[in-house]
Order: structure tokens, then sequence, then C-alpha cells
């Protein structure tokens, strides 16, 4: 059946908008100044960052503009390393996010925002060490949960070892800083069982607390839609709790919650759901549903966030499943309007090749969709770019996805062919995507699965595949996702950081550490540092979680591992040592002396003109006698500490 738009954004049955333009019209001016507000706190310079979506903003770039204690010249072994870890229980695949200036308790904080796979939500200070500020279940009954709910056991309930050994909390929240009287609200979807029946709840926390605010929270989100797909009975196909699973970030958007949903190691009954929630009620508005009368078709993304655009749309890549021109939409990149909360389909683009990368497992949808800022002034401003296992990267026009709105030219073979977008890379260009790039100043990077580190400029608007540059540092499975820290453009400043997750564990190799990278943006074949670099493992990370982000902000660098969070930043600087007497010139021996007021720094010294350092020098224990003259230098060394500054004395002894 071909249902009327109102049923389409209920009821999860596709057709293309009609009309959108008088939409965007009427809601643009609305729309503009909530997206602003919300665009200047998530992606733009200030005097106190946040990170308070995945990957930083709507669009997803990863880029933090509004570093300015992190550079070039500080982030390297002797003065940027491992600071503290903040336990958790529970392993941590959400990004952490991060509010500046929050009053719990009477004090104001910096406040990291850690979920687990546990069902908890936690709240730390962001600056020290210590227990959290707060620590909230999502599976008691303050939460909404009844009696005996727990987080799936992955073993014996799903049987994918994707992600193990528990089920509770994947994706990313949101927070909006300015809800709940200006305390702020953190949006959380979370999974539960009672070893009977599956849950999956939406949550809305005070973010002072992690109390379950009584208004509007929480939800069980439900749904069921016409249709005979996989899992249907009586031509209906209803939101199976148990297969299905939230793993794209959420996204908030002009008021309203977006979550969506694919499965677990494709194991079905599934398909791909995405809901619009209310914040002020937990309203379900609306929902699209990608193949109603197929099969799978999930939104994976490897965690990524549910993209949108200044213009409320949302864009997001459904996975491999069942596809028919207009009606089921396995592997596509979708654009979603919003107007009042309701989703319908304004647009779509599927790849040429789109049954071979459904018979083969090799999803579009694996990697997450980055909405590349507007290029003013360029043939095509409005871009994104997406990209799956393939290795394909796919540049689409955002206000005309493709030639004469076709949508897909499918051909025979494994092959991307696709000239009815702006331009397509090789397939196997990046390697495969089960990550997301990153956008910083007309620059893309992206670090596939068994590719390097790759960073390809933008000219005249457009992604330049032939200007490409790859560095030698290799990731594995399942590559990894950068992350951009820098003071605006300004020269020296600009850090791309990514972590190797390749170690998760079962069913993979590992268990084994995350490591922290950091290059220069602008040039990524230096890299400036990481975490095996020091000695006797000082910056030594916890064991690694698949899809790992990283988290840069305020001079610090947070990633989430299998059981903490392990925070990064410029070291503090052993106090410079004092060398007694001053310098002079003295008509016998002298006896010197040295002290330093770091607690446990040991004192490097030389007097034969060399530089001292951690491996240079004697070793201070005891005053000594100088019957020579000779310029004594001397440095303190700690460690988990910087090095000190090098002070000298010049003694002439003249006997």
């Amino acid at each position: 059946m071909t249902p009327n738009a109102e049923a389409h954004s209920t009821c999860g049955s596709f057709s293309i908008a009609r009309n959108h333009k008088a939409f965007r019209q009427f809601w643009l001016g609305a729309s503009r100044l909530a997206l602003l507000i919300l665009a200047a706190t998530l992606a733009t310079p200030a005097q106190v960052p946040s990170v308070l979506t995945q990957h930083n903003d709507i669009g997803r770039t990863g880029q933090n503009l509004g570093e300015k204690i992190l550079n070039i010249s500080n982030v390297n072994v002797a003065h940027f390393g491992k600071l503290f870890s903040l336990p958790v229980n529970g392993q941590i695949y959400a990004q952490p996010l991060y509010v500046p200036n929050i009053t719990i308790a009477g004090t104001v904080h910096n406040v990291l925002i850690v979920a687990t796979e546990t069902d908890r939500v936690y709240a730390f200070d962001a600056d020290t060490i210590g227990t959290p500020l707060w620590d909230a279940s999502m599976v008691d009954k303050a939460h909404g949960a009844g009696p005996d709910e727990h987080p799936l056991n992955s073993a014996t309930t799903i049987g994918c070892t994707d992600l193990q050994p528990q089920i509770g909390i994947s994706s990313t929240p949101v927070i909006d800083p300015t809800a709940n009287g200006g305390k702020g609200t953190i949006y959380v979807e979370a999974k539960s069982t009672n070893n009977t029946t599956y849950f999956h709840r939406l949550h809305a926390l005070d973010l002072t607390t992690g109390d379950e605010l009584a208004s509007p929270g929480p939800v069980v989100i439900t749904a069921s839609v016409p249709g005979t797909g996989d899992g249907s009975e009586g031509g209906a196909v209803t939101f199976d709790s148990l297969h299905q699973q939230n793993r794209p970030g959420l996204l908030l958007l002009n008021g309203d919650i977006y979550v969506a949903f694919a499965s677990h190691c494709d194991y079905g009954p599934y398909h791909g759901w995405i809901f619009s929630y209310d914040t002020a009620t937990f309203t379900q508005q609306s929902l699209l549903m990608t193949t109603p009368n197929g099969g799978l078709g999930g939104f994976w993304m490897a965690g990524s966030g549910v993209a949108a655009d200044a213009n409320s749309y949302i864009y997001i890549a459904s996975g491999n499943g069942t596809f028919s021109l207009g009606a089921e939409y396995g592997d596509t990149v979708l654009k979603l309007g919003t107007t009042s909360g309701k989703i319908s389909l304004a647009d779509y683009f599927t790849p040429s090749d789109q049954q071979c990368l459904a018979d083969q497992d090799t999803d579009l949808g694996s990697g997450g969709v980055l909405v590349v800022p507007t290029q003013t002034g360029q043939t095509y401003p409005d871009i994104l770019v997406a990209a799956g296992k393939e290795g394909a990267i796919y540049v689409v026009n955002r206000d005309k996805m493709t030639t004469s709105n076709v949508h897909y030219i499918g051909k025979s073979g494994c092959v991307t062919d696709d000239p009815e977008i702006i331009e397509e890379s090789s397939s196997g260009f990046i390697g495969g995507m089960w990550s997301m790039p990153a956008y910083w100043n007309e620059t893309l990077y992206f670090a596939g699965a068994g590719d390097v580190l790759k960073s390809i400029p933008l000219v005249n608007g457009l992604p330049n595949f032939a200007g490409t540059v790859g560095n030698s540092t290799g990731f594995g499975f399942p590559g990894a996702t950068p992350s951009i820290s820098a003071n605006g453009t300004t020269p020296g400043t600009a850090i791309a950081w990514l972590i190797d997750s390749s170690q998760y564990g079962s069913p993979g190799p590992g268990p084994g550490p995350a490591v922290l990278h950091a290059f220069d943006a602008t040039n990524i074949n230096s890299e400036l540092w990481n975490t095996t670099q020091a000695t006797d493992n000082r910056d030594r990370a916890g064991n690694a979680v698949k899809f790992s982000v990283p988290t840069i902000v305020n001079g610090k660098v947070y990633i989430g591992t299998s059981n903490q969070v392990d925070v990064y930043g410029l070291l503090p600087v052993a106090a410079t040592p004092s060398i007694a007497p001053n310098s002079g010139t003295y008509p016998s021996p002298l006896q010197v002396s040295m002290t330093d007021a770091t607690p446990g720094a040991t004192i490097h010294y030389t007097t034969d003109g060399s530089t001292p350092s951690q491996t240079h020098g004697k070793i201070y224990k005891t005053p000594f006698n100088l019957s020579e003259s000779a310029t004594v230098q001397a440095i303190a060394v700690k460690s988990k500490q910087a090095n000190s500054e090098v002070t000298l004395q010049a003694y002439t002894v003249t006997h």
C-alpha cells in the first residue's frame, strides 16, 4: 500500500515528503535560532568548552575549536601523560561527556558524565581523582525499573559475542545544560530485562543528582507498524525489545530526542527503527522503520551519533537489508525531515552495488555520517560524507542527494559506481569503516580498519582524493574515530586524537590496553605522543572496548575502557632544584649541596658541561666537593611528573 504523509511519519512505511520547501520556509526561522544556539554550545570556541553530544556537535564533526591549553608543543612524552583513572562498573561504549561549572552539593565542578554497560550513569569531577559526585542505576525502582531488572547477560540472552559480558547502555547520551530549570538534563537510553521481558527505556536525569525527572520520564520504547516483514504477525511488525539494540548516539534537535536501533550480531528478527520523543513529555512523536515488508536495514554506525544540519534535517545510514526502490531501505543514506518532531523521508541515496553489499554483509551503515559544515560560495555548499565496510567514501549533496532524484541506479557486480552523486572514492580507499571521520579546517580525517590514518583536503568545497595523505600508523579492526582539538585555526594548536581499540578482547585479540595516539592535524606524519612511549607503563590505559571515541576538552583527554575512564593531560612539573652555594669565584675547593621541593624527586646533575636528563648525569645523594672550576647543572625527575627545568651554578676555583 502507499500510505499518506501523515501515516508514514507515524507508522514507519516510507514515501518521499512532498512540498517540503514550504514547510522548510515556515520552520526555518524558529529552528535556525534554536540550532544556532545549540551549535554555538557544541562546536564553536567558548570560554569554557563543553562536550554535550557524541563527536562534539550535531554534524558529528568531532572538532573542539575551543581548546586553548593543549597544542603541538606541549603534547609530548616529557610533558603530557596519564594523570589518573576513574573506576566504574562495566564497559564504557558511550563517549564520555563534559559539562563545565555545574554546582553539585554546593560546590562548582567541571563534570564528566560516564555511562556503562551495567546500566549505570556516573558523574565525576573532571579534574581530580576521587569517588563519583553521584552514581545512578537505571535498573532500580527510582529510575522506573520493575523487580529483579538488570542488564542483559549477553551469553544467556542474545548469545552474541560482539558485546559482552553485559548489555546495558551502549549509545552516547545527550545533555541539555539549560533544561530542568537551568540545572541540566541528561537523556539516556538503557536496555534491561527481568529474565522474562526485555525493556528499552528513555530516561531523563537531573544533571546535578542523577535522579530521574518525574516529568517527563522514563518511558518504555515500543511500537508496531503495518507490514509483512521479518517477525510480523497479523500484518504488523512490532519492535522486538530483545533483538533490537540502540548503538547510534542520541540526537537532541528542536526539543525532540531521536533514538535509532539495529540489533546484536545480525540476530533477528530486527529492522532499522528511529523514534522521535518530545523532551517535555516523552510522548512518542513519530517513527520510521526501514524494512516493514522485509528485514534488517538496521542503524549501527559504530556508535556514531544520529547527524543533523542547521535546517533540521537528519542524516543516517542503514546497514545491510532489504532494498526496494521507494519502499525498503537497506544500505541507504537517508535524509529525514523533522517538522514538529514528525519524521518524514525527504530524500535518500543507495549505492549501485547495494545487492552485493547486502549479500556479503558489507554494510554501508557500519560507519557514521558526517555533515560537513556549509562551504559558502561553492558549487555544492552543503555536502555529507559516508562510508561503510566496503571502504568507499560517498560524497553526497545534502540539498539534492542524487541527479534527477533517481536515488539508486542498480548495477550488477560488487564495484561501487554512482554517477548520480557528486563523487565517490574507489572501494577500499580507506579500509573497512566501523567508525566515522572527523572534520577540521577544510580537511577530513579517516582511520579505517586495516588501514592508516588519512587526511583528505577539501578543494573548492569537495574532498580531493588525489591529495590524500596517509601516515604509517596502522589500525586493526575496528579502526578508529578521530577527534580534533584546536584553538580555532590558530597554527600549532590542531591535534588529531585516535584510540586504537583493536585489543578489545573476545572474540578478537586481547584483551589488552587501548592505545591513545596524538598527531599534528596539519601533518599527520608527525606523531606527537602515544600511550606506549613512556617508560614503566606510565601512560598505559585500561583494556580496550570497541568503538571508543576520545573526549578532548579544557586541557584533558578522557577515554573510556573496560572498567575505567583514563584521564590524560599536562603533567605536573617537578620543582626546579636549588644548588648551593651561588655562582662565584672561590679561592679554595667548595662543597656543593642540592635540595628539591618536590617530595620523592630525584636530582640528576652534571659537572662536565653536558645537560642532565632523566637518563644522563649523576644522581645526587649527598653534598660533594668541587676542587676545580666547573658549571654544575641539575634537573629534578619524578615518576608521573614532567622533569623540572635545568638549573645551574657556575664556579671558578682559583686555589
